[in-house]
């Protein structure tokens, strides 16, 4: 099971990075690179050592892999020379093709994307700017659904009823599915809550966005859409 741990410092969950709502897990309120950025980190455990302040991270092999991709690549190489090559995947990013939805046992019912421009959204329920986003993706699928737009958002949510009560309260008009085992998460790699994935019709990452900051990445995804949109289809 993974825990996802935001490191912050004032003003960062502001900036639209999802943080988690879990009892007991310690955050670091100053933590130098993660504080700075609002990352959602995950984690096993987290210790602090308030004399040095030094965090220390009890991370598997894939939460290190998430941890090194929020890093530098010399940081990322060293990372990997130290753990002898455990490090076996690399994020999904863009031109890179999409995972195949079908076969990530996603629970919910997958929306028709063959030939269409794909919206794949990560979030989850103790997300704030995933709550956000979620009206704004409403407007993009009345808009654009009939051009072509299909709009699909995976929660990471382990528990069902955190899942359904943020569905039955913000009643979405598009697609959503439930990641219960954390299979797409995980071969996604995605680096925080919310991220979200712009697919062209060939399957293939054409834009991403990490965190939801209101208008701004509203005028940016539309942007998006309407070149995705434009283009022609693969015969």
């Amino acid at each position: 099971m993974l825990n996802w741990i935001h490191l912050e410092d004032e003003g960062s969950f502001a900036s639209g990075v999802g943080k988690p709502d879990l009892p007991g897990t310690p955050v670091a309120k100053d933590a130098g690179l993660f504080g700075r950025h609002g990352l959602a980190t995950p984690t096993r455990a987290m210790s602090q050592q308030l004399g040095s302040r030094a965090l220390i991270f009890q991370m598997n092999p894939i939460q290190i892999s998430r941890f090194l991709n929020k890093m530098t690549i010399a940081a990322a190489v060293l990372g990997g020379f130290l753990m002898g090559g455990i490090i076996a995947n690399a994020q999904v990013k863009v031109g890179d093709a999409f995972p195949t939805l079908a076969t990530a046992g996603l629970a919910g019912s997958l929306p028709e994307t063959q030939g269409k421009v794909v919206l794949v959204d990560f979030w989850a329920s103790w997300c704030a700017p995933c709550k956000a986003s979620f009206p704004v993706y409403g407007k993009m699928d009345s808009e654009y659904r009939s051009r072509g737009l299909v709009i699909l958002a995976v929660s990471i949510d382990e528990k069902a009823s955190a899942y359904e009560g943020f569905v039955k309260h913000l009643a979405p008009g598009f697609a959503v599915v439930r990641d219960a085992d954390q299979k797409l998460v995980k071969e996604v790699m995605v680096p925080t809550m919310p991220t979200s994935y712009l697919v062209d019709r060939a399957g293939k990452v054409r834009f991403m966005h990490t965190g939801f900051h209101g208008a701004e990445t509203e005028d940016a995804l539309r942007k998006e859409i309407e070149t995705l949109l434009a283009e022609k289809a693969s015969p």
